[in-house]
């Protein structure tokens, strides 16, 4: 069963979408991240891949050397980050990250986002993707 992780802090969707790929809860997320110098207010976490990156990697997980432009959700890995929700700001590009898992054939995407009515999501139409990260089943 999905279990999704809610991001406790506005700026926490790369620790909870590392969460929901491991497994853990957002508070022992934030606590290994934090214990890696990797803090939900630092708006880095949102536009740069090296901290997701590195959370995986300290669990073991490994992840696609690079980012991969979207195209379709058919075309997606069984498991990956997804970027959604790009902005610039101050000429930065930032974005939100989701985990877009497939289980027993059906397409998933756990959103962090603690606004929302359910973190389990299938309203594919409403999300666009800008690019991925593959990740290796963890």
């Amino acid at each position: 069963m999905l279990e999704p992780v809610v991001q406790e802090e506005a700026t926490g969707c790369g620790i909870a979408s590392v969460a929901n790929i491991l497994g853990k809860t957002y508070s022992e997320m934030k606590a290994v991240a934090n214990a890696m110098g990797i803090h939900a207010p630092d708006k880095s976490l949102w536009s740069d891949t090296q901290y997701v990156r590195r959370m995986l990697s300290s669990a073991g997980v490994k992840t696609s050397a690079d980012e991969t432009p979207f195209e379709s959700w058919e075309a997606l890995p069984n498991l990956a980050l997804l970027s959604i929700k790009h902005h610039q700001e101050e000429g930065k590009d930032y974005w939100h990250w989701v985990v877009f898992k497939r289980v027993g054939g059906q397409p998933f995407v756990l959103d962090s986002a603690s606004y929302l009515p359910s973190n389990i999501r299938q309203d594919f139409d409403a999300m666009q993707p800008k690019w991925f990260i593959e990740v290796e089943n963890a």
